[in-house]
């Protein structure tokens, strides 16, 4: 029925709950050594693998596969087993059966993650096509719309300006007064440290380089972790 499928084995799908997940194998059939050609089916040992496809109804979906290692039967070669390989057609096969039915548009326009990092990024360094998408997701529902003008303004902010206090202020009433909960908890966090929020939005000033330094101990502090004494890292963070 499905011929794109011929070479794996459906053997189980459950709905757990997030996520569909998918049980397949290959079939117990005679495959080629990659070396010499000669056909086999002697079992070694087994592999999982796990394949991710797109949402289905927002959900993800998971695929897991097993695939043998099997014996060459012909002595002598430098390879004595070998990982039996599954066509990208039969793993495709699978992804359009699990999504048959399915009208385009209801497909997901993008991952969440995808969004997110569309929405933090400086509007002039998107190609056009992101562009694009991005004003397709903030049209999607009011919500959405709030949000971007919310990270468009407090973007702006990040630019040390004498003023920014103020507009911080201003930005936090109307991040509180929107329906966002996840960006309430940012602007309470905001105001429990406010005076060094407020020195870093205005003052050109800032402990990056010191913040270098820290890192760069710690990096080297890591690398001669129970090979070195106290005097060794003495001397590489100096002379270094």
């Amino acid at each position: 029925m499905f011929s794109g499928l011929s070479a794996l084995l459906v053997e189980d799908l459950a709905d757990g709950g997030d996520a569909v997940v998918v049980t397949a194998r290959t079939l117990n059939a005679a495959v080629p050594c990659p070396a010499c050609g000669a056909l086999t089916a002697r079992v070694h040992g087994y592999h999982r693998r796990t394949v991710a496809d797109v949402p289905v109804d927002g959900r993800q979906v998971v695929v897991r596969l097993r695939v043998r290692r099997l014996v060459c039967s012909v002595l002598g070669r430098g390879r004595q087993t070998f990982r039996e390989q599954v066509p990208t057609g039969s793993l495709n096969g699978l992804h359009k059966y699990l999504n048959q039915g399915r009208a385009d548009g209801d497909r997901p326009v993008t991952t969440p993650c995808r969004a997110a990092r569309l929405l933090l990024t400086d509007p002039d360094h998107l190609r056009p096509k992101q562009t694009a998408l991005l004003e397709k997701i903030t049209a999607a529902c009011p919500e959405m719309t709030e949000l971007a003008n919310l990270v468009r303004d407090f973007a702006a902010l990040l630019t040390p300006t004498r003023g920014n206090d103020v507009k911080l202020t201003e930005w936090i009433t109307a991040t509180r007064a929107a329906a966002l909960p996840h960006l309430h908890s940012f602007a309470n966090g905001l105001e429990l440290d406010r005076s060094a929020v407020d020195a870093g939005l205005t003052l050109p000033y800032h402990n990056g380089r010191t913040e270098g330094v820290n890192t760069r101990t710690k990096r080297i502090m890591r690398q001669m972790h129970g090979r070195a004494g106290f005097g060794l890292l003495r001397h590489r963070i100096l002379l270094r």
